[in-house]
């Protein structure tokens, strides 16, 4: 099937492996199958993916452009709702057997997946399921080329501590969108450190992780202030930001 897209969601059709992984995930499902949601559902793949196993399937999109392309590839199904509107502002009216919601980003900062599915799981089943299940964040000291908080896409730098993980959160959970932590990371090298790498995991289901790709979720690079490090010190560092609230959001301060 041929799929109208936006620019955007054209990149994301072309990274195979996000696509894999997703379409995966939802064939493995095997819970009950009257209604599913798909949950900023773009060009409506995801959704194309869930009529084969759902009676029902509401898909909501904010962007107008996305809901026009996701109305034009599902209006063959009749089993496929696709209503353009923000996830927040919509009044739900029934509970759903699943819930796919691929608002992802680097550790959820930048996109809306956290105060979306606070909201929506509301309108889960008790033995509701959420495709992803989990995203599990690892972070570890770099020294950077560019200061600037930046993406790794094709950037120089060099890696000075094994990577932790230092979050971890499943989706049937309520989760607090206001993060904090203190980080403590060894330094496996003598030189100058001066940022920090976040890496996130996602868990798709309980067999399936997938690590970050060019479209889920490439590494974040986050400047700190310029510090010497010797082989074994011990680096504490003070994390903070907001998820959904975007990168804007990110403090660093060594502690």
């Amino acid at each position: 099937m041929k799929f109208k897209t936006t620019h955007y969601h054209f990149d994301l059709l072309k990274d195979t492996d996000r696509l894999s992984a997703f379409f995966e995930a939802i064939e493995d499902y095997g819970g009950n199958t009257d209604l599913a949601y798909d949950l900023g559902c773009g060009s409506g793949i995801l959704s194309y993916f869930l009529n084969s196993h759902f009676d029902n399937t509401i898909s909501l999109e904010i962007d107008r452009q996305a809901y026009e392309c996701a109305c034009e590839n599902l209006n063959s199904f009749e089993n496929i709702e696709v209503i353009n509107s923000d996830v927040l502002d919509y009044e739900f009216t029934k509970k759903a057997d699943l819930i796919v919601c691929e608002m992802l980003d680097t550790a959820l900062i930048d996109e809306e997946e956290v105060p979306v599915l606070n909201y929506a799981k509301k309108f889960l089943k008790d033995d509701g399921i959420i495709i992803p299940q989990a995203i599990i964040n690892t972070v570890e000291l770099v020294n950077l080329e560019r200061h600037y908080i930046h993406w790794d896409e094709g950037v120089n730098y060099e890696s000075y501590s094994k990577p932790i993980v230092y979050s971890e959160f499943n989706f049937l959970n309520d989760i607090n969108p206001k993060f904090e932590a203190d980080l403590s990371l060894k330094s496996d090298k003598s030189g100058i450190i001066n940022g920090l790498k976040i890496t996130s995991y996602t868990k798709l289901n309980e067999n399936l992780i997938v690590g970050p790709l060019p479209m889920l979720n490439p590494p974040l690079l986050i400047p700190l202030d310029e510090k010497t490090v010797n082989v074994n010190d011990l680096i504490n560092i003070k994390l903070k930001y907001i998820m959904g609230n975007g990168i804007g959001s990110i403090k660093t301060k060594y502690y």
